[in-house]
């Protein structure tokens, strides 16, 4: 059971948010949070203090009487709860909603403990707050997103409870909640602020993490199959390059093929010196897809690497404005609430994503291509040829999934649109980069899926499944459980489908 201590780290999220443990607060975050409240209840009485007792945004210049302060909150909650397209589903509003507690419990926004008291309730009883994917610009944070979370704080708008959409007030009094009662600027804390964004992108971590280890079972599956020559995975040939990422992603590989009987030795044969052939039948070397993987997943683990960390930076950070700073006594105004990190990482996620699933869309076709191979029947059709059509079917779905993602690996960082009266002049796109960067990865588990089940119809045609490496054959006997042997030609989506949610939900342990 995670305890919540102002200070995240990513299993934290997969415990909570993929295992569905409960969220339990440390006594010590109580009293932060509590003396951050009465804190900047007492400072706010005679000073000027923004979203305290003036209007939000450019509107931050007219002064707000005292008896309209909590008005104020409501208002600016209930009209910024404005969100269209579609809902945001559970698992990535329940990580927004985590970061946001955390980020809350931090002690530098003055609200009342009875906000990340409830949010904590609500992720321990998987009631889903309705927050949809279109509004947000990630400038002055996810205040859209955002409003819907503190909406359903408040007692009002809609949830996902028990698998059905219902009103906010109806599954409070089912569940004995009590919404909260804004006592300061508990409207303004919820809704400035990186929440959303972070918390989708740390849900984008984790699912990424999952195709690089899939990524690195088929990338050796296939060299496998080929009967591949196994020294450009080598120790000695990757460590003349620098990047760890490339150096952990050989060491992965020859870690996955340590015992299979298909790799070959080098020396065995084009070193033997027995050879007199004027034009070599067999490869000297095999395409790119299959021998440069290092220097191709490589850029990819480091970059995934440096995303997480820039993340767990944020989900730890004070994203609010102003800020509270108890120990000094004072309030500062500035714009922590800005997305831009999160933008930029996300962004640098997706392409690298985008890069993994052309890598395996270009394994996928070296396997369906007879010509390039040499060794498989055209669309490794178990089939009659002619007359059956083993994956050519699914290598459409393959090739427009990979295109949409090359498409969506643009970048959100870059396209700033001014808003709200030219206040926020620069924005960052953030919980658009995040959402995009998600398609992307649900695309490259659909591409992933298409070509495992290739690689184990590859294996079953050459009839290699007791010298395949044990690693390999562990992929092959979980893709053999969702997918049978097929030499009649079968309808293939329903396959895909279930092979691609295996994927998502299971770690390949190395």
């Amino acid at each position: 059971m995670p305890t919540l201590q102002g200070k995240l780290e990513l299993t934290d999220f997969e415990n909570v948010i993929i295992k569905n443990e409960t969220v339990q607060l440390h006594k010590d975050i109580v009293d932060r949070v509590q003396n951050s409240f009465d804190f900047l209840k007492e400072f706010s009485e005679n000073k000027i203090i923004y979203g305290v007792n003036t209007g939000f945004g450019p509107m931050a210049q007219y002064k707000i009487k005292d008896d309209q302060r909590i008005q104020l909150q409501y208002n600016l909650i209930r009209s910024h709860a404005s969100g269209t397209g579609n809902a945001i589903p559970a698992q990535y509003v329940r990580a927004a909603m985590l970061a946001r507690m955390n980020t809350l419990s931090l002690g530098n926004s003055g609200v009342h403990p009875s906000v990340i008291k409830l949010m904590g309730e609500l992720l321990n009883k998987n009631i889903i707050p309705l927050i949809y994917e279109h509004g947000g610009v990630g400038a002055s944070g996810d205040l859209v997103q955002l409003a819907h979370l503190a909406l359903v704080l408040i007692g009002e708008g809609e949830v996902f409870y028990k698998g059905e959409r219902r009103n906010t007030e109806d599954v409070f009094k089912l569940e004995n909640l009590q919404p909260i009662k804004v006592a300061l600027r508990e409207g303004l804390a919820l809704m400035n602020g990186t929440s959303v964004m972070t918390g989708i992108g740390l849900v984008n971590v984790i699912n990424t993490k999952h195709i690089m280890r899939w990524m690195i079972t088929a990338s050796s599956a296939i060299n496998e199959i080929v009967k591949a020559y196994d020294d450009h995975l080598s120790f000695e040939l990757n460590q003349t390059k620098k990047h760890e990422g490339q150096r952990k992603v050989a060491e992965m590989m020859r870690a996955h093929l340590k015992d299979s009987k298909l790799t070959r030795k080098r020396e065995h044969h084009l070193y033997s010196g027995a050879s007199n052939e004027e034009v070599f039948i067999e490869k000297v070397q095999e395409y790119y897809s299959l021998r440069c993987v290092p220097q191709i997943l490589g850029p990819v683990l480091d970059t995934l690497n440096g995303v997480e960390k820039i993340l767990i930076e944020e989900v730890n950070s004070a994203n609010d404005n102003p800020i509270v700073d108890v120990e000094k006594r004072h309030v500062y105004h500035g714009g922590n609430f800005h997305g831009d990190y999160v933008s930029l990482e996300m962004d640098k996620l997706k392409i690298v994503v985008a890069k993994m699933t052309m890598l395996a869309e270009r394994q996928l076709n070296y396997l369906l291509n007879s010509k390039l191979n040499e060794i498989l029947p055209p669309f490794v059709n178990l089939g009659k040829l002619g007359l059956n059509f083993g994956m050519q079917g699914v290598q459409f779905t393959a090739t427009s999934t990979t295109a949409e993602s090359q498409m969506l690996s643009n970048p959100m960082y870059v396209h700033s649109i001014p808003n709200n009266n030219d206040n926020q002049d620069v924005v960052s796109m953030g919980t658009n980069a995040a959402l995009i960067t998600k398609k992307v990865i649900e695309n490259a588990f659909e591409v992933l899926a298409i070509e495992l089940i290739t690689i184990v119809q590859a294996i079953e045609y050459l009839g290699v499944q007791n010298d395949v490496s044990s690693e390999t054959k562990k992929m092959y006997d979980e893709i053999r459980r969702i997918v049978p042997v097929f030499k009649e030609d079968v309808v293939m989506y329903p396959y895909v489908n279930s092979v691609k949610e295996f994927l998502m939900t299971s770690v390949n342990q190395e």
